[in-house]
């Protein structure tokens, strides 16, 4: 049996698996990502001669990897990864061929796993699919007829920089009230914090998005409060995706997305609001399958689909 090896690069780890045509996953594992760049080749070295071991007899033909970051198809360069800066202009099939001598494919790590959750979501493969992951911050991928699409440059698919509110705080971007300011996890713990009148947390405390969650679930105002403003802002975006791309499914994913219907079910109050009725209603918007799997799920998929075509 034939296999597919599939790479999600994160700024903090390094999520591999190995699969069959069907998706199916037969190993898996993680790994802490080098912030060094020759530290960085070592690890995918190793990672990679661990991944031949599990496959055994079964041959591995093809190798997908995701990137974090401003992806050039063209180029196949990284011009800009805020969380995995060493890769900003790395040329990176030279890099990769002096690890892997077999046939590889790469793509922005948001795209990868919008392909993944296109292919494995569901049943039936949509005709298109927009997937956003709500974490650190808003990674988003589009499919189209089934193909990832990139835009003129690569580019496309940067929906968490979607300005939905223009008197919003700055982005590391340098824009101004992205989408990204208001649904991200930091996003959700800044508002409680400003929300919450509890003296104790004036003081340095910290918290994550999961901890305002559960706080959420428990009835506190001020975390109910906060999810009720990234839902606002989040459905605005997704009023603006449904008018301009009426799409057949929009996926929310990432840590901030797991949260459910604490955000989904207002979002999409809010989303009916600001696009077309007939449009609305013809978009699915769901969360996502494959979790924290989807990245190296799609590299491996698109890995095993480019080598057939």
């Amino acid at each position: 049996m034939a296999l597919a090896a599939g790479f999600d690069v994160g700024g903090t780890q390094i999520k591999f698996g190995l699969l069959d045509h069907k998706g199916k996953i037969i190993f898996q594992g993680n790994e802490k990502t080098p912030q060094d760049f020759q530290l960085f080749g070592q690890k995918l070295d190793q990672i990679w001669e661990k991944m031949k071991i599990q496959a055994g007899r079964r041959k591995i033909v093809a190798v997908g990897f995701g990137f974090p970051g401003i992806f050039c198809p063209e180029r196949e360069i990284i011009i800009q990864s805020p969380n995995f800066p060493a890769l900003d202009g790395l040329p990176l099939r030279p890099f990769l061929k002096k690890i892997f001598n077999l046939p590889f494919w790469m793509d922005n790590d948001a795209n990868l796993a919008a392909y993944g959750e296109w292919f494995l979501g569901g049943k039936k493969k949509p005709e298109s699919l927009v997937l956003l992951t709500l974490g650190t911050g808003v990674g988003s991928g589009i499919i189209l007829s089934g193909e990832i699409w990139h835009g003129s440059l690569g580019f496309a698919a940067e929906i968490g920089h979607l300005t939905v509110n223009p008197e919003g705080v700055k982005c590391h971007c340098g824009n101004r009230g992205c989408l990204e300011t208001e649904v991200s996890a930091k996003a959700l713990v800044r508002h409680y914090l400003n929300f919450s009148t509890r003296k104790e947390l004036q003081k340095k405390v910290v918290l994550t998005a999961k901890d305002v969650a559960l706080l959420a679930r428990k009835g506190d105002k001020a975390a109910r409060k906060s999810f009720d403003r990234a839902a606002y802002f989040l459905g605005i975006a997704l009023g603006a995706i449904i008018n301009f791309l009426n799409p057949e499914v929009i996926v929310i994913g990432g840590g901030v997305g797991a949260s459910g219907d604490l955000l989904l079910k207002p979002a999409r109050q809010e989303a009916k609001k600001h696009c077309f009725q007939a449009a609305f209603k013809a978009t699915k918007i769901r969360r996502a399958i494959l979790g924290n799997e989807a990245g190296f799920i799609g590299a491996a998929l698109m890995a095993w689909f480019k080598r057939t075509k």
